[in-house]
């Protein structure tokens, strides 16, 4: 369970909060609540995602049950900081497809003073480390690793795995393209 940071406010600047997991694991879920909780508490935010994340809609993040929640699409990480002056939280989602200097970016802004939450795949469709992620993990003070079913096994699934025949590295895409699968049921997907 996630606690916000309630301790020596004087002495503390910003941080940083990774939620990660597999695809239908409830990360932008996850994070459009503590956005909700931010806002009632009158804090000023700002969500952004990759503009190339258009599956449901352009100009929002929306959760595969679609919750949603205005936000800035951008093309890279350099355009984040300067719309992120006035504001007390500022939110990424899908930062697997941001560029690797996003890491930079979230430790100026949590550097500032900002609480900056970021939602985001930790592994790519084979099952390796996707993107920045890792740097923005191992730079987090609070990393919150979120858990899909396994579609094969009933059992928590932490893995993404591809039905499509695509290689590419990035292949936006639903339950036609992915599924979650458990360690064992997704060891077993390549042996066959």
């Amino acid at each position: 369970m996630f606690l916000e940071n309630n301790v020596n406010h004087q002495d503390q600047l910003g941080w940083i909060e990774v939620i990660c997991g597999s695809m239908f694991s409830g990360k932008t879920e996850e994070l459009i609540r503590r956005l909700k909780r931010a806002a009632f508490a009158n804090q000023k935010a700002v969500i952004f995602k990759p503009v190339t994340d258009n599956r449901y809609s352009k100009n929002k993040v929306v959760s595969h049950d679609f919750n949603e929640i205005e936000s800035i699409p951008v093309h890279s990480s350099a355009e984040i900081e300067p719309l992120s002056k006035d504001v007390d939280v500022i939110a990424l989602d899908e930062a697997q497809f941001f560029d690797e200097k996003i890491v930079g970016v979230c430790n100026k802004l949590a550097n500032s003073g900002k609480r900056v939450i970021i939602a985001g795949l930790d592994m790519d469709f084979e099952g390796n480390p996707f993107g920045p992620m890792p740097s923005l993990m191992a730079t987090a003070e609070f990393v919150t690793k979120v858990h899909a079913i396994c579609t094969k096994t009933g059992n928590l699934a932490n893995f993404s795995h591809r039905i499509s025949k695509s290689k590419d590295l990035v292949l936006l895409g639903e339950r036609d393209e992915y599924e979650p699968l458990s360690r064992a049921a997704f060891n077993k997907s390549f042996k066959k």
